[in-house]
């Protein structure tokens, strides 16, 4: 896949069995269409599927930043928020193949959902601390 930012190939990084698409360059991360569900029950975030669906059927946020493609069939994504406090402004493509994060922005949705939810699960916690190292350099950068 080509990262929808830098148009560079993405490596994988896989997670229990789900392979998620990494920029090393702009340090996004694509989900495809399922993966972010299956990434949170894994990490015993069950319930999410309504909040999700929610996110990927909303109309599109009004937002300044420039649009972009899907890399799986080149529409141009809507953005949308997924966090409650509406700070993590994602890429969906329209005909949900899958969401884009921008460097830290996964890790922001993290911490908003262990924010959410006090006394997270140890699942969660190990989730939450392979996205900080694995994905570190995004969160460096999106300060």
């Amino acid at each position: 896949m080509l990262c929808p930012v830098c148009k560079v190939p993405a490596i994988i990084v896989e997670y229990h069995d789900i392979e998620l698409d990494y920029c090393t360059n702009c340090c996004g991360v694509w989900f495809d269409a399922g993966e972010l569900e299956l990434l949170l029950e894994s990490a015993g975030l069950g319930g999410t599927k309504a909040f999700l669906d929610s996110v990927l059927s909303a109309g599109a946020a009004g937002a300044a930043e420039k649009k972009r493609r899907c890399p799986i069939c080149n529409l141009k994504m809507k953005k949308n928020f997924v966090d409650r406090p509406s700070q993590t402004l994602v890429d969906i493509c329209p005909d949900r193949h899958g969401i884009w994060f921008d460097g830290g922005e996964f890790e922001r949705l993290l911490g908003s959902l262990a924010e959410e939810r006090p006394g997270t699960n140890a699942a969660f916690e190990k989730l939450l601390d392979f996205f900080k190292e694995t994905f570190k350099t995004g969160a460096a950068r999106s300060k």
